[in-house]
């Protein structure tokens, strides 16, 4: 069953909903307001991957870029930690942005 993504008219939230197949499928509506006045929105293809598979990916350092690139690095991190979804705690993207803003941050962690 595919999922489609809508943008709900009345209120502006974005949602996703798993279509149904056959004569009882239900019609989609805003999870926020209610709404059925929808804009279907043209989304990007997932591919499933496993945990592992996407970690493996991810740890290729040739598809990194420039490793002394503070901010490869840092897009690399997030990539990382969405990869490996809430083991890494809720302020994980926000401690790397810190870190870019404040380089001297980072070299504290070093020390540590």
């Amino acid at each position: 069953m595919p999922i489609y993504e809508y943008s709900c008219q009345d209120c502006r939230k974005s949602f996703s909903f798993l279509v149904g197949v056959g004569a009882d499928a239900d019609e989609p509506q805003c999870p926020r307001c209610g709404g059925k006045h929808l804009f279907k929105l043209i989304s990007r293809i997932a591919r499933i991957k496993s945990k592992g598979a996407a970690l493996n990916e991810l740890g290729d350092l040739d598809k990194v870029g420039d490793l002394e690139d503070p901010r490869a690095m840092a897009h690399w991190a997030k990539k990382m930690g969405k990869a490996l979804g809430e083991e890494t705690g809720e302020d994980y993207e926000e401690k790397i942005d810190e870190m870019l803003d404040n380089p001297e941050a980072a070299e504290d962690l070093d020390e540590e």
